[in-house]
């Protein structure tokens, strides 16, 4: 397993889409065990394939507490089929968008349906923070991140903070 890089806001491949899994092979099993080893290692609880410049439709998560045994999550060509109600997350935050936070309006419940790891077809309801966390790795699949979600002033702010540190390096 290896530790792979994170692209990092104002890399464009963040923001276009990604293409659907069609074959579920070894090579698949080895990137997502990487990306496994690099969202633990960062620390996260949710990286998308677009993240890692893998250029798929698929994302692990585990949103665990820290303390607990681990419970990775794979889901492949993920995709919400429903979602109602509203939540604020509050204070969200994303590993290629790195030193900022903001809170973001999330659907507070969704119902997902995808592909395991092993290639069987999937579907569930969640709620809350994990709603939260899959709209985000989702959002990533699509070519959105979180700060595409808030206000235009907020994300002109911190575009310019980027901008301002690109030219110092």
């Amino acid at each position: 397993m290896a530790i792979l890089e994170i692209l990092e806001y104002p890399d464009g491949i963040l923001s276009k889409p990604v293409l659907p899994v069609t074959d579920i092979n070894g090579d698949l099993q080895q990137q997502i065990d990487d990306m496994a080893q690099t969202m633990y290692h960062a620390p996260g609880v949710g990286l998308a394939a677009s993240q890692v410049g893998i250029n798929q439709c698929f994302l692990v998560y585990d949103v665990s507490p820290r303390d607990d045994k681990r419970s990775l999550h794979v889901l492949i060509n993920p995709r919400i089929v429903c979602q109602e109600g509203e939540i604020l997350s509050e204070n969200e935050g994303c590993l290629s968008v790195p030193d900022y936070r903001s809170d973001v309006v999330r659907f507070s419940q969704i119902q997902v349906e995808g592909i395991d790891r092993d290639g069987k077809p999937i579907s569930f309801d969640a709620e809350g923070y994990l709603a939260i966390v899959l709209q985000h790795e989702i959002d990533h699949l699509q070519g959105i991140l979180f700060i595409d979600r808030i206000s235009v002033l907020k994300r002109n702010l911190y575009k310019k903070r980027i901008k301002k540190r690109l030219r110092q390096s």
